[in-house]
C-alpha cells in the first residue's frame, strides 16, 4: 500500500511539474518540490525504487527550473 501511495505522490508532483513548464507558472515550482520531496520520504520508508526515482528527477527538475527561473518564474 505503501508503494502505491509514494507512486501517486510522485505522479501528482510530476503532473504539476508539467503544467508548470508554462510560461508564467514557474512559481508552481515552490508546490512541487515540497510533494516531491513528501514523495521521496514515503518512497523511503514504503522500500519503493521506482518511487525514488520518480521523486528524485521531479525534485531535481523543480531546482533546476527555479534556479533558471529566478525563483519566480
Amino acid at each position: 500500500m505503501m508503494k502505491i501511495i509514494c507512486v501517486l505522490f510522485a505522479l501528482i508532483a510530476s503532473i504539476l511539474a508539467v503544467v508548470a513548464f508554462i510560461p508564467l507558472l514557474g512559481w508552481l515550482y515552490w508546490l512541487v518540490i515540497p510533494i516531491g520531496i513528501l514523495s521521496l520520504i514515503v518512497s523511503v520508508v514504503g522500500g519503493s525504487s521506482t518511487g525514488k526515482t520518480l521523486s528524485i528527477i521531479v525534485i531535481l527538475v523543480g531546482i533546476f527550473r527555479l534556479m533558471i527561473g529566478g525563483g519566480v518564474l
